[in-house]
C-alpha cells in the first residue's frame, strides 16, 4: 500500500504541479485539473490512453468528461491522502496533454 506524502515530499513534489494548474484541494488532500481539448473525440483519446497507464500503476483516476473537457481528481484513497501514486499519475497526465 502507498503511504500518504510527508510534509518534506509534499513541499518538494507538489510545487512543480501547481505550476502546470493542478490545484490542491486540502479537505479531501486530492489533486484538481481540468484538461481540454479540441473536441471529444482528442478528449476521449487522451482519457484511454491514460486509461491503459493507471492501469498499469494500478492507480486509478476519479474524472468526467463533458464534450472537450476532462475534469480530474488524484487521491490515494487507501493512504487517505495523496501519495507518491498521485504525483506519478499526474505527472503523467500532464506530458501526455498538449
Amino acid at each position: 500500500m502507498a503511504e500518504k506524502l510527508n510534509d518534506a515530499e509534499r513541499e518538494t513534489l507538489l510545487q512543480p504541479l501547481l505550476g502546470t494548474g493542478w490545484v490542491h484541494e486540502p479537505r479531501r488532500d486530492a489533486l484538481l485539473k481540468t484538461f481540454t481539448f479540441a473536441n471529444f473525440v482528442e478528449a476521449f483519446g487522451w482519457m484511454t490512453q491514460i486509461a491503459i497507464r493507471a492501469e498499469k500503476l494500478n492507480h486509478h483516476p476519479e474524472w468526467s468528461n463533458v464534450y472537450k473537457t476532462v475534469d480530474v481528481t488524484l487521491t490515494t484513497h487507501d493512504a487517505g491522502g495523496l501519495t507518491e501514486l498521485d504525483i506519478q499519475l499526474a505527472s503523467l497526465m500532464d506530458k501526455t496533454w498538449k
